[in-house]
């Protein structure tokens, strides 16, 4: 057994209403690993899910904590042994908070050597989301300009930086006190807070050739007339909503529909809701995707040509400050656990 330390969402609270928690952890079993979390990212997930507003979140009480880089400490029967003492991420959607926790060995990916493990910690669920969006979702090829939305975020900080490292031209939504972090990342800024079609228009008069949109809400109609002849548009999220109260499922459901209405019309357009779980009931393939999939984006990383955007780093028990700030929507990048 491993005496750990866990931080517990008890249930509707501010985030400085996290519990810290110690327990005994059982030792890992057939196809599993013991790992030690060294960094562990604080996401609009874990911000929703401490409203009861994410879309699939267990019931209360969890430990959040969505995904995390660590150290293989212990290996269960049927693994290898070499495992141990490799440093490795992993997606876990809900328990990553943690000084400890025990995973299936075949979720693990490996990190190279020489990646920090709070800056290989912002390529995991972000590189990820960032990667399949733009290279299998909306196929994009060198030459051509998309919009990201929230380009000084976690995800949008990557996928411009994916973008541009495949010869894409960016356009990024941010405040104006974030402008100079998104021309830093190599995309021409856009004032959220203007006309952002009269904006992106300015630049691209025919339209873009795919929008990246995690606010959803009414302004999902304009990213989706932003498009080019043979655009694709890609939402992910409902940022927009993150206040309102109501039915969580409410306003995801609200935007499938539309997308799909958008699907089905005779039009030259595409669009499509990212989800990072689709495909899980193939899991050898899912796997096999996400495997391949981080492993370029750490590659990338390991070549100096991706930069990690960390907002900041927090001590596990600090889990409450670090939410606050992550919530504050005045940082680049990604807020990280370390603990």
């Amino acid at each position: 057994m491993t005496t750990i330390t866990e931080i517990v969402l008890p249930g509707r609270v501010e985030p400085r209403g996290l519990v810290l928690n110690r327990r005994e952890l059982p030792p890992a079993g057939a196809g599993q690993a013991l790992v030690a979390v060294e960094a562990t990212g604080v996401s609009f997930a874990e911000q929703q899910m401490r409203r009861g507003k994410y879309f699939d979140q267990p019931p209360f009480p969890f430990v959040p904590g969505y995904d995390l880089v660590g150290t293989v400490v212990e290996t269960g029967e049927g693994v290898d042994e070499a495992l141990r003492g490799r440093r490795v991420a992993a997606m876990t959607k809900i328990g990553g908070w943690s000084s400890h926790v025990v995973l299936d060995a075949a979720d693990l990916v490996p990190v190279p050597d020489g990646l920090d493990p709070a800056e290989a910690e912002t390529f995991v669920v972000n590189g990820i989301t960032a990667w399949q969006m733009l290279h299998r979702t909306a196929k994009v090829r060198a030459g051509q300009t998309i919009l990201v939305h929230g380009a000084n975020g976690g995800v949008g900080s990557t996928l411009v930086q994916l973008a541009r490292a495949a010869g894409v031209r960016v356009l990024g939504t941010a405040s104006a006190r974030n402008f100079e972090a998104v021309r830093a990342l190599g995309a021409l800024p856009v004032d959220y807070r203007g006309d952002v079609p009269g904006q992106v228009r300015a630049v691209a008069p025919g339209g873009v050739d795919a929008v990246f949109d995690h606010v959803g809400g009414p302004g999902i109609v304009d990213s989706f007339r932003l498009l080019a002849p043979g655009g694709t548009l890609v939402a992910y999220g409902t940022a927009s909503t993150k206040d309102h109260e109501g039915n969580s499922r409410l306003p995801v459901l609200k935007l499938f529909a539309r997308l799909l209405w958008w699907r089905l019309l005779p039009n030259r357009r595409r669009a499509h809701f990212y989800n990072i779980w689709a495909g899980k009931r193939n899991l050898a393939r899912f796997r096999a995707r996400l495997a391949e999939d981080l492993g370029a984006v750490f590659a990338l990383a390991a070549r100096g040509e991706l930069r990690a955007q960390v907002a900041a780093r927090f001590p596990l028990a600090e889990a409450g400050k670090a939410l606050e700030l992550a919530e504050s929507h005045t940082v680049t990048g990604k807020v990280v656990l370390v603990p």
